[in-house]
């Protein structure tokens, strides 16, 4: 716990060796043979007074608005307000006494939830070893709660980080181990999140069949059961199909099958709702104009891409800056051809950039 408040602290002064460390091959593996050395042993710290179902609540109840936000407004809106809640706040029910072990256990799991939304923050902004960082913490703290499901949760989302920032040395076994630990005790829907992790590891793994049949099992249990049957910690992120939806994506466009990458793409975007994850539906929109172009669907691509910029308008995300300086690339060769659709939206994203400020390396 002392070390998930020296991380929040270092994150709100924005201390450059903490903004600006790089992401570790190293530390990626720890959870897999050296999770002992992540877990803190809070029984040690500092006491204060008594806390119980309440207070828990309370943190709950901030996390869902605090990632309602996120995903309406992107990663930089309120992030020093997440920041200090969990150094602050949260810090301090964890250090607190409790009627019962089982309510301790509850405290350190909502701030497992607060350390990994404090890192996918850091991702969203392009600091992928302070986002690592984070995820590391919110694993020490669902080792701590004993909850070995909500631990594997993290583990999936190690494997995604490390393939997001194509640093893929060892997503697979993480994403095995992950799936392995929920295999059977969680519903259909929410292991179906885990089997579509591991299918996407396989295929940057240059493992395309396996991969192909691993989706075709995470899409066979996401339709068993009900779409709302997710733990607190998998529900925070949206419906399962949308999730699912968004990786198998990811996976057909590394196996570079532009046509079912395209078909799940639309799908994660209609599942994920602008008007509640406008962030996430714009990406998904501009993934799915890349494989339209792809297909040589000039016209579909731009349509997509137009509708991604009308959901973009007021969100703050370097990944979004990004996504849109993709279209502006994309669109290069056609405007210099004089294609006018191309030329149109290229006035657009460039206006859209102009009035948000891009990430330094870019």
């Amino acid at each position: 716990m002392e070390n998930l408040a020296r991380l929040g602290g270092a994150d709100m002064e924005r201390r450059q060796l903490v903004t600006s460390a790089a992401y570790s091959v190293a530390a990626a593996a720890l959870p897999l043979g050296a999770a002992e050395e992540l877990t803190e042993r809070i029984g040690t710290a500092r006491r204060r007074g008594v806390a119980g179902a309440a207070e828990i609540d309370a943190v709950r109840n901030m996390t869902s608005l605090f990632v309602t936000l996120d995903e309406r407004h992107g990663g930089q809106h309120g992030r020093s307000a997440v920041v200090q809640y969990l150094r602050s706040d949260v810090v301090d029910l964890c250090r607190a006494r409790f009627a019962t072990e089982e309510k301790h256990h509850e405290a350190l799991a909502v701030a497992a939830c607060l350390a990994y939304l404090c890192g996918w923050k850091a991702y969203d902004a392009h600091e992928h070893g302070l986002a690592q960082h984070y995820y590391l913490q919110a694993y020490a703290l669902t080792r701590e709660a004993a909850d070995e499901v909500h631990g594997a949760w993290i583990l999936r989302i190690l494997a995604h980080n490390g393939m997001d920032v194509r640093r893929p040395e060892h997503t697979l076994d993480l994403a095995e181990a992950a799936l392995a630990r929920v295999r059977g005790r969680l519903a259909p829907p929410a292991e179906a999140l885990f089997a579509v992790t591991r299918a996407r590891a396989l295929a940057v793994a240059g493992r395309g069949p396996e991969a192909v049949r691993q989706l075709r099992a995470a899409q066979d249990l996401v339709l068993r059961g009900e779409p709302d049957e997710l733990p607190y910690w998998a529900a925070l992120w949206g419906p399962p199909r949308g999730t699912l939806a968004s990786h198998t994506a990811k996976t057909f466009h590394t196996l570079g099958d532009h046509a079912n990458a395209e078909r799940h793409y639309a799908l994660s975007s209609r599942y994920r709702p602008g008007s509640t994850h406008r962030r996430i539906a714009a990406l998904s929109l501009i993934s799915q104009g890349r494989e339209q172009s792809a297909l040589g669907r000039l016209e579909a691509a731009c349509d997509t891409w137009g509708r991604s910029l009308d959901l973009l308008e007021g969100v703050r995300s370097a990944r979004a800056v990004d996504a849109v300086a993709g279209i502006r690339r994309q669109l290069g060769v056609f405007r210099h051809r004089g294609v006018q659709t191309a030329a149109d939206l290229d006035e657009r994203a460039r206006n859209w950039l102009g009035t948000h400020r891009p990430p330094r390396h870019i």
